[in-house]
C-alpha cells in the first residue's frame, strides 16, 4: 500500500530534514524528534517513534482509503506587509509551484506572528509553510513537497535519485549565502565582499553543474540530470534565485554581474521565471524587498 512506502519515506525523510527556516517565520524551531510526533497525525502529542504513527493512525482513512484525494488544502503562509496579502517567503513559494505544477487547488492563508490559528501554535510551534489538507497537516517546505509528489502523481517530480543527489549538492549552501550578503550591513565593507564571493562560489557550483560533464550530456533547460524534466530541484531553486536577483539589484548594487559571468544561470533563471507555475504563484519585487529589509534592520 502506498500509505505504508510512504510512512517508512517519511519517518526518514523527518530524521534529515525536519527544519524550517527562521526568514519566513520567527518561532519556528527545529527539533526533529518533535517534529516527527507533531507532523503526522494533527494533533496527535504522545510519544512514539514517526513510522509507528503514520501506520497506526494512516492518512484520511475512512472516506478516502489509503491514499489522499485531491481538494481540501490550506496554505499558511507568511503574509505581506499589509498582513493579508501573499508575503515574501520562497518557501511558501516553493510550496506554491509543486501544487501548480500537480494542478491542485488550494485556499491561501497569509499571516502575521498575530493572526496565526492557535492550533498552528499548539501543535507545530507557529511554523510555516503549512499545508492543512483535511485533518492532516504539514510543515517544512521540503516535507510538503515531497508529500505532494508522493501522493498526486500527475507530472511526477521527483527525478532519479542519483541524479537529484548530484544537483542538491551543487545547490547546496546557496540560500544560506544568498541570506547571509543580503542581510549584511553596511554595504560594500570588507566583510561584505567576503560574503559576496562567497555567494560567487555558490554560484560557480551552479555555473558547472549547469554546464555538463563527461558523465551527463545536457540536452534540456532545467537543473537535474540532462535538463529535460522539471524537479522538485527546478521548484526549490526559482524561488530563491529571484530573492537573490532582487536583493542584489536593491540592495548590492548589482554587484554581481549574472549575464557576463554566469551565462548557463542566467539563461535558466530566465526559464524558471517564465514557468506558468513560478508566474502564477509570484508577489511583487516590492515585497521580496520589505522582507529583506526588515531582516537587514534586524541583523
Amino acid at each position: 500500500m502506498r500509505t505504508f512506502a510512504f510512512a517508512q519515506f517519511f519517518a526518514s525523510t523527518f530524521i534529515r530534514s525536519a527544519r524550517v527556516s527562521s526568514f519566513c517565520t520567527t518561532d519556528s524551531r527545529s527539533i526533529a524528534t518533535s517534529t516527527i510526533r507533531k507532523q503526522i497525525g494533527f494533533g496527535i502529542r504522545h510519544s512514539t517513534t514517526g513510522l509507528e504513527m503514520v501506520k497506526n493512525r494512516g492518512l484520511e482513512i475512512p472516506e478516502e482509503g489509503a491514499t489522499p484525494l485531491p481538494g481540501g488544502m490550506t496554505l499558511y503562509l507568511k503574509a505581506g506587509p499589509d498582513g493579508t496579502s501573499v508575503g515574501d517567503c520562497p518557501f511558501a513559494h516553493y510550496v506554491r509551484i509543486v501544487l501548480n505544477e500537480k494542478g491542485l487547488e488550494y485556499d491561501l492563508k497569509p499571516c502575521t506572528q498575530d493572526t496565526k490559528p492557535q492550533w498552528l501554535i499548539d501543535y507545530y510551534d507557529g511554523s510555516m509553510p503549512a499545508l492543512r489538507h483535511r485533518k492532516e497537516c504539514y510543515v517544512e517546505s521540503d516535507i510538503i513537497a515531497q508529500y505532494l509528489d508522493f501522493f498526486f502523481q500527475d507530472s511526477p517530480l521527483s527525478g532519479k535519485k542519483r541524479l537529484v543527489a548530484k544537483a542538491q549538492e551543487a545547490a547546496d549552501g546557496l540560500f544560506p549565502a544568498i541570506a547571509k550578503y543580503l542581510k549584511h550591513t553596511p554595504d560594500g565593507d570588507e566583510d561584505d565582499e567576503k560574503l559576496r564571493l562567497q555567494l560567487i562560489e555558490a554560484l560557480n557550483r551552479l555555473e558547472d553543474h549547469l554546464a555538463g560533464d563527461s558523465e551527463i550530456v545536457r540536452s534540456g533547460p532545467f537543473f537535474v540530470g540532462s535538463g529535460d524534466d522539471f524537479t522538485l530541484v527546478d521548484a526549490s531553486l526559482a524561488p530563491k534565485l529571484f530573492h537573490m536577483q532582487t536583493g542584489l539589484k536593491k540592495f548590492k548594487a548589482d554587484s554581481i554581474n549574472l549575464s557576463a559571468d554566469f551565462p548557463a544561470l542566467r539563461k535558466y533563471m530566465d526559464t524558471l521565471f517564465a514557468r506558468k507555475s513560478f508566474v502564477d504563484a509570484i508577489y511583487p519585487e516590492e515585497t521580496v524587498v520589505w522582507g529583506w529589509s526588515n531582516a537587514r534592520n534586524q541583523s
